[in-house]
């Protein structure tokens, strides 16, 4: 089948993209559940519901990545370690489908491993396209595996600003055995002035990753001296030097 405007760059830190492409109006009904999906280290199997909350039938493709972080950014490799069943699905007006995530080679790993289920909105079959804009949506779902032996454990960050040609930047590097979802970060200076970075989901720090995103910081902003950042990390309030260069 065909997918309309693959996206190359894919937004990680949330669960829908959206894509645009000619055709006619259709209006986002696709509803997930859950929307981040946490496995035993020896469970084989889970799944997703995926729950058509409109008038007209949706259709679709389910793929599964691998999801790592090097250099400071994602990266999705194919994977067969986690398969989908079944890979297209088509779902009816109020109707629901179970899409079965299964484990083919289980490994022992000593940190937790990640993952990413795509799911694309395709085209009716043989839809004839007209004059106007279709917004195709992509969700993308985290899936988190337990390590194989011994306690997963929690984060344990390490986080750096670095100032270049192109401005600041936020670099979380976490030496732990779990993930980091971190959300609502503010920079605090020396002063105890805050500075907000983002009251959303910033993103993830993997674990036994690094991750670094560009920071929109004010011009007045002073970044000079002793730091810290407030943030939430898996939902726990934390506050924590930063170091500066």
């Amino acid at each position: 089948m065909y997918v309309l405007n693959r996206i190359l760059n894919y937004a990680l830190s949330g669960v829908v993209v959206a894509a645009a492409c000619l055709g006619g109006a259709q209006a986002a009904t696709l509803q997930i559940s859950p929307v981040m999906v946490d496995l035993a280290a020896d469970a084989n199997a889970t799944g997703l519901t995926l729950r058509n909350s409109g008038s007209k039938p949706i259709y679709g493709q389910v793929r599964v990545y691998r999801w790592s972080q090097a250099g400071g950014e994602d990266a999705l490799t194919p994977t067969q370690d986690v398969v989908a069943s079944p890979p297209l699905i088509e779902i009816g007006a109020g109707a629901e489908q179970l899409v079965r995530l299964v484990r083919t080679a289980p490994a022992a790993s000593n940190v937790e491993q990640s993952y990413r289920i795509l799911i694309d909105e395709l085209p009716e079959p043989d839809a004839t396209p007209t004059n106007g804009v279709a917004i195709r949506l992509r969700y993308s779902v985290p899936v988190f595996i337990d390590p194989g032996s011994g306690p997963t454990g929690q984060p344990n960050l390490a986080w750096r600003l670095h100032h270049g040609d192109a401005g600041w930047t936020l670099e979380v590097a976490n030496s732990g055995g779990r993930r980091a979802q971190i959300a609502g970060v503010e920079i605090v200076d020396g002063a105890g002035h805050a500075i907000p970075v983002n009251k959303g989901l910033l993103g993830y720090a993997l674990a036994g990753s690094m991750h670094q995103w560009p920071l929109a910081l004010p011009v007045s902003a002073d970044l000079n001296g002793p730091l810290k950042i407030r943030a939430a990390v898996n939902a726990q309030q934390t506050e924590a030097a930063v170091l500066s260069h």
